[in-house]
């Protein structure tokens, strides 16, 4: 009985050793990409092809609203092969700026592969920079703070977000 009670113990203690040995680090990715130039560069690329779209996709809109008054105003001294024409030239517009709309900025659009082909490298060195930190500093996890209330309290001593700026070659202030 008292070598059982004995291993028992014995078998705590290693566990309670290996947890122990387990460390923690948190990182601020916001704040990593807000220090980044390129990801500022591609952002602002992103920002003025999406600007173009809208453009575009509100001139349509614009036609739409002077094509339908113009239908109105004519619409008694139309003829119905006329006034066919009309609505369909109306509707045709309609689907165009609809489809623009899905192309450019629907769930897989122009806009998010777009975001994919200038963010994603970005956020890759990221995550290598996190895993090779983690790895040198046998952190047990590296959990991310940003866009979420997911951490209650944190100390700062533990906020690897500046050693991840440092190895992508970024230096701060």
């Amino acid at each position: 009985m008292k070598r059982l009670v004995l291993i028992i113990g014995c078998v705590c203690v290693l566990i309670g050793n290996l947890y122990s040995q387990q460390r923690y680090g948190f990182v601020d990715t916001e704040y990593i990409l807000d220090k980044m130039p390129d990801y500022k560069n591609a952002q602002e690329q992103l920002d003025q092809i999406s600007s173009n779209w809208q453009i575009e996709i509100e001139k349509i809109a614009s036609e739409i609203k002077e094509l339908q008054a113009k239908f109105r105003a004519d619409e008694v001294f139309l003829s119905s092969e006329m006034r066919e024409k009309r609505e369909k030239e109306i509707f045709d517009k309609e689907i165009l700026a609809q489809k623009l709309q899905q192309k450019y900025f629907g769930i897989n659009g122009d806009l998010y592969k777009k975001r994919q082909e200038l963010i994603k490298p970005i956020q890759d060195d990221i995550y290598e920079a996190i895993k090779e930190i983690a790895k040198d500093g046998t952190y047990g996890m590296i959990i991310d703070r940003a866009n979420g209330p997911t951490i209650i309290y944190s100390n700062q001593k533990f906020d690897l977000s500046d050693k991840v700026l440092y190895k992508l070659g970024i230096r701060t202030n």
